[in-house]
């Protein structure tokens, strides 16, 4: 096959734009294949960002340098090969060493060891394409300039880039799985990096080499197509991984929701009941404002709590704000939500949503927090309880799930909350769904007020509430008398390192559990010590 000379000058622009598109492929990919181990936090976007950035700086150097050594297309495109090739062995890392490597590492610097381990080689071997590709194309066309070569170049790989960006977040990413999204880019990188090689007489031994490569992510992709018995659902969704599952809790059978690392919802298969404590807190209400008609849930999840609240009398309307789109039915389809004039679901950021309407809720419950690796920081602020607020009636009440512990240490995330929402709401209160003596992590709830009226827990229609949520209400209230909130910071848009919060938390929880391990081998140890010792002494005797 020939080609004419235009078309000619246009192949290693054209490849550039390709191998260009992959970079930015893997970039973006690369914050779903760490978020279920790391949270998308600023710590895993900034490693990412970092080392694919600090790879293909390494890459043009080294690409430049090789190319004057060696500036011949064979190389070229034999370094296209090798990349499509760590591409489909870093499916294969992700899949066999990821899980113990993400969870031995913290929250902080695990992002970017493990950035560098998965991505840096690819990117490293995409980045030396783009100066080898100015020296091959100024040896075949020496009349253009280097500058023009080098300005073409540069606009085809960038361009390319831009295209994989767009693909991969509007196309790819709600179409495909993860896994299947760094295979194709892998079997692309080796497909244009071999047919070159092929026609240009390459050895027969390299074709069955390659061939065998490719039968491999074959047959990892097969492998990896068979879910575990109990799940049922697993599917990339816009924003997360979504998977859906069937295990026995407490004793009875029960399925999951689980987007990403963190377990978002959760169904009894043999009831209605609402499987977690948190979930129960909604009927609160009942102590702040009984007459309840409005009211909006900001995070679908499993839609526990609007479930719940469409069985309440009185309940008008419920509104769901939940930016993953598939969410609602998947709802209906496994989690048993039901067919209900009176709900409404807004496939919409929870904070615009409460932005753009002018409807007055009696209830406003945030439940988006779902652990410490998936916590929104635009949900912890200061501007949006005060825009939470604008959307109340003038007995409504506002109530989130947070997660954290009560250990008052600055900084402490919890307490930093606290404080953001006091500022807002001076009339307010906060629950510890465990206990108040736990330092460990648990679900804290946090209720706010917009009126002042106040709220005696040890009142008798309380305690002796038929509820056990409220009946119990006055002994999980903490008592915030004796917090000094100055050693805290008020978390506000312009500054909110909930990141590095919940890394602390994480931390903390991290050393307590080490603290556990080593009372126990300490105490294992000394055991087997005094058996020893009993035996020797036995022995003596003898």
């Amino acid at each position: 096959m020939t080609f004419t000379p235009k078309l000619k000058k246009m192949i290693l622009p054209g490849v550039v734009f390709i191998t260009g598109a992959c970079v930015l492929v893997l970039e973006v990919v690369a914050t779903r294949v760490l978020a279920p181990y790391f949270g998308n936090t600023i710590y895993t976007v900034s490693s990412i960002i970092g080392v694919i950035l600090a790879a293909l700086s390494f890459g043009y150097y080294f690409g430049g340098r090789l190319a004057d050594k060696r500036p011949v297309a064979t190389w070229f495109y034999g370094i296209i090969l090798i990349s499509g090739l760590t591409v489909i062995g870093l499916e294969a890392i992700i899949i066999f060493i990821l899980p113990s490597l993400g969870n031995a590492l913290s929250l902080i610097y695990g992002p970017l060891i493990t950035a560098v381990i998965l991505f840096f080689l690819p990117a490293f071997f995409l980045g030396t394409l783009s100066p080898y590709a100015i020296k091959l194309q100024q040896q075949a066309f020496p009349e253009e300039g280097i500058g023009a070569i080098s300005g073409t170049i540069f606009f085809w790989s960038t361009f390319g880039s831009i295209a994989g960006s767009l693909l991969t977040g509007f196309v790819f990413i709600p179409n495909f799985g993860v896994d299947k999204i760094i295979i194709g880019v892998g079997l692309l990188l080796t497909f244009v990096g071999f047919w070159p090689l092929l026609k240009q007489g390459i050895k027969i031994k390299y074709f069955f080499l390659i061939l065998l490569a490719l039968i491999a992510a074959g047959a990892e992709l097969i492998t990896i197509s068979f879910p575990p018995n109990d799940l049922i659902y697993s599917r990339d969704g816009v924003y997360e991984k979504l998977f859906i599952f069937d295990r026995e809790y407490k004793g009875r059978p029960t399925r999951f929701f689980q987007q990403d690392r963190s377990n978002s919802g959760a169904m009894h298969l043999d009831s209605d009941d609402l499987v977690f404590d948190y979930t129960k807190y909604y009927a609160l209400y009942k102590v702040f404002n009984p007459d309840l008609r409005q009211a909006l849930v900001i995070g679908g999840g499993t839609y526990s709590i609007p479930k719940a609240l469409l069985k309440e009398r009185g309940i008008e309307a419920v509104d769901v704000a939940e930016i993953e789109p598939s969410l609602f039915e998947l709802g209906k389809k496994y989690f048993r939500l039901p067919e209900d004039a009176r709900l409404k679901n807004y496939v919409i950021d929870g904070r615009r949503w409460l932005k753009q309407t002018d409807k007055k809720y009696d209830l406003i419950f945030s439940d988006v927090y779902y652990s410490l690796y998936s916590l929104p920081v635009h949900f912890t602020t200061e501007e949006f309880f005060k825009l939470a607020k604008s959307r109340l009636s003038n007995s409504g009440i506002f109530m989130a799930n947070l997660i954290g512990n009560l250990d008052s240490r600055p900084p402490s995330l919890i307490f930093s909350e606290m404080k953001t929402l006091q500022a807002v709401f001076p009339n307010s209160y906060f629950f510890a769904v465990r206990s108040l003596e736990l330092k460990q992590t648990q679900n804290i709830i946090f209720v706010g007020l917009n009126n002042d009226h106040q709220i005696d827990f040890s009142d008798k229609s309380i305690v002796e509430s038929q509820n056990e949520i409220i009946s119990q209400a006055g002994s999980k209230l903490i008592d915030l008398r004796q917090v000094n909130f100055d050693l805290y910071t008020k978390l506000t848009d312009n500054y909110s390192p909930v990141e590095y919060l919940t890394a602390k938390v994480l931390n903390y929880r991290t050393y307590a559990l080490k603290k556990y391990l080593l009372r126990q081998l300490a105490y294992i140890s000394n055991f087997f010590v005094a058996e020893l010792a009993s035996l020797k002494q036995s022995s003596l005797q003898k």
